[in-house]
């Protein structure tokens, strides 16, 4: 007989829950960023500061909180998934607090601790309350309903820096497309995974590649589309470039086709060199990036991606030291678009090689986590959720570095931004509970007692 295919190990197999390296791995991710909040204070004031141990208390609760909410909600997921995520967030608010010692007009640390600790509270929720991934596959048009409707709501309020991605109330201030990119990639999954065998098996081909079916096709390009259009329209390029390679990953993951990712690095580039040529404000990065020392020239003095070249060079292969560099001269984006040239310019190339491997590590287990599924649509929301964080990280580090033209996005858990913080630690959440279905062991078929009858003709 042909055993069934199932996303659990067989039974009979011991599977590990690993939730003791879970918790050592913890306390190491919270020591890690307690040191760096002391070696700042070390090299600022002389001194530890004096809060040290308050911060060092809060962060390791927020971890305990969470990690119980694994052990006892998602006990065979991923041990690697949350000391990731709580590292990531616990340097970048070291790196934060270290900036805000040269900004006493703009303290951002406490802001973002808080706003962590709300991310923390939501990754428990999702954790406790979502008890199979699955159902998120039955709300895949209420969720790009609501992503539209967030994408267009910072279209009624006014610019920030040139783009219409920000809804200010008050003080108070987030990103709706943030949320938007969950649910985005929760609708394709489900639809992607729900037409699998059209996208696959119907179409027609031109030339190598065979194309489906508009029928099959077209709801999901509108849906992709309009969004894209709708970023354009606030000028919000970056998430533009986000969505729409997230389109393509899960267009390939779904059908298998290599064709897919040559399309749409030709649509990609015909998109760039269109929005950038046209639109004056993406226009004015391509020309930053493609000449980045020419204010030095003209006697202007160096702009945000020449400050952030300095500040690498002036890195080297260690770094400076925590607290001893001088990237705050990038300016007001110092804590969010360019906190990696900080980190860069503090922690040298080792330090930043570390931190790059620590994001390729989240994002190769989001994909193991994925891969290790029989059940389409999971094995779709975990790559692309992944993929959420590959691509901000690529499009991040690129543009700071000068690889590619500044984007104004969040680097994921390190840079300063509510919206991104919470908005990542649900992908976390997500995250944990397909790997725990990935992970758990099937339960044992009842005995009854009656030999397995074999069906005719099966081999």
């Amino acid at each position: 007989m042909t055993a069934p295919r199932t996303d659990a190990p067989p039974p009979g197999v011991r599977v590990p829950k690993r939730r003791g390296v879970e918790l050592s791995l913890l306390v190491c991710a919270v020591l890690i960023s307690v040191y760096g909040y002391a070696a700042v204070g070390l090299a600022r004031a002389g001194a530890v500061p004096p809060d040290a141990a308050r911060y060092g208390a809060g962060l390791g609760l927020l971890a305990l909180i969470a990690h119980l909410a694994v052990r006892f909600g998602a006990p065979y997921a991923d041990p690697l998934l949350l000391p990731i995520a709580v590292l990531l967030n616990g340097l970048g608010l070291t790196l934060i607090h270290r900036l805000d010692l040269e900004t006493p007009y703009d303290r951002a640390a406490t802001t973002q601790l808080v706003w962590s600790a709300l991310g923390v509270t939501l990754f428990i929720l999702v954790v406790l309350l979502l008890r199979d991934h699955r159902t998120l596959q039955g709300y895949a048009y209420v969720s790009v309903a609501a992503a539209l409707a967030l994408m267009l709501l910072p279209v009624f309020f006014p610019a920030v820096n040139g783009a219409r991605i920000w809804i200010r109330l008050g003080g108070l201030s987030f990103q709706p497309g943030e949320f938007a990119k969950i649910l985005l990639a929760v609708f394709f999954a489900a639809y992607l995974s729900a037409n699998l065998n059209a996208l696959v098996y119907t179409g027609r081909r031109i030339w190598r590649f065979q194309f489906p079916s508009g029928r099959v096709l077209g709801p999901v390009v509108a849906i992709w589309l309009l969004s894209v259009g709708v970023l354009v329209l606030e000028r919000d390029l970056g998430t533009s470039l986000l969505f729409f390679g997230l389109f393509v990953i899960m267009l390939y993951v779904a059908t298998g086709r290599t064709g897919w990712i040559a399309v749409g690095l030709v649509l990609a580039s015909a998109g760039a060199f269109l929005v950038g040529s046209l639109e004056p404000h993406v226009h004015g990065r391509v020309q930053d990036w493609l000449d980045p020392f020419a204010s030095i020239r003209a006697g202007e003095g160096p702009g945000q991606l020449a400050q952030s070249l300095f500040s690498f060079a002036a890195g080297g292969m260690l770094g400076t030291g925590l607290g001893l560099g001088h990237s705050v001269l990038i300016g007001f984006a110092a804590k969010s678009d360019f906190i990696l040239a900080t980190a860069g310019e503090e922690l040298g190339l080792v330090g930043l090689t570390a931190l790059f491997l620590l994001y390729a590590l989240f994002v190769g287990r989001g994909y193991r986590a994925g891969l290790l599924l029989r059940d389409p649509f999971g094995r779709l929301l975990a790559i692309g959720l992944a993929s959420i964080v590959a691509l901000q990280v690529f499009v991040i580090a690129g543009g700071v570095m000068g690889l590619i033209p500044l984007t104004g996005m969040a680097m994921p858990f390190l840079a300063q931004g509510g919206s991104s913080v919470v908005t990542n630690w649900v992908i976390v959440a997500l995250l944990v509970r397909v790997s725990d279905s990935a992970r758990a062991p099937r339960p044992e078929p009842a005995d009854t007692g009656e030999p397995e009858r074999v069906k005719e003709g099966a081999a």
